[in-house]
């Protein structure tokens, strides 16, 4: 196959060591991989070329992956969207999902499963539920998501709309989520 005949798909994420080896990962199973580290560069890449598939990360250093969903789907109507984070809570998820991610995966993730998730275009009503409530830290890492998307990802506005201080928020935000 020559690169004009493979699907093209676009990465977004900061993570340098992260994008190099999901863009070779992907590049063996015979996509075309163009990769950004920012909302501009993502869109601009966008604007030039056609991509059937996007993989989003939710956290792009001072930027949300959420914001490039609209972005996407205005410049592209049929591109396909799965949002892959580090930084997962059940309000993004939701949240990618409404703007039109058509998946959402934690990462770490295997290739094959983040190649299923643009296959998987409907809910399992078996899926597994958790044994226990969310942890208190959990909770907190997702009320911090919530009121940060709500203030468009302005952390100065979060910290106030928090009332902690913004350095204090800037370190929780650092840090992974807690787990469940």
């Amino acid at each position: 196959m020559t690169s004009a005949t493979l699907e093209k798909i676009l990465l977004v994420d900061d993570d340098e060591v992260f994008t190099q080896v999901m863009s070779r990962a992907l590049s063996r199973k015979n996509f075309d991989v163009y990769t950004a580290s920012t909302v501009k560069d993502a869109t601009n890449l966008a604007s030039s070329h056609a991509f059937s598939r996007a993989i989003l990360d939710l956290k792009l250093k001072e930027e949300s992956g959420l914001t490039l969903v609209n972005t996407l789907q205005t410049l592209q109507s049929d591109i396909r969207i799965v949002i892959l984070t580090g930084y997962s809570s059940v309000s993004t998820a939701v949240e990618a999902i409404k703007l039109g991610a058509i998946n959402y995966l934690c990462k770490p993730a295997p290739i094959g499963e983040v190649l299923a998730a643009f296959d998987k275009l409907q809910g399992d009503a078996n899926a597994s539920i958790a044994e226990t409530p969310p942890s208190v830290d959990r909770l907190e890492w997702e009320h911090i998501q919530k009121v940060l998307r709500e203030q468009n990802g302005n952390i100065s506005a979060t910290a106030r709309a928090l009332g902690m201080h913004r350095r204090t928020l800037q370190r929780k935000l650092q840090k992974r989520p807690a787990k469940h």
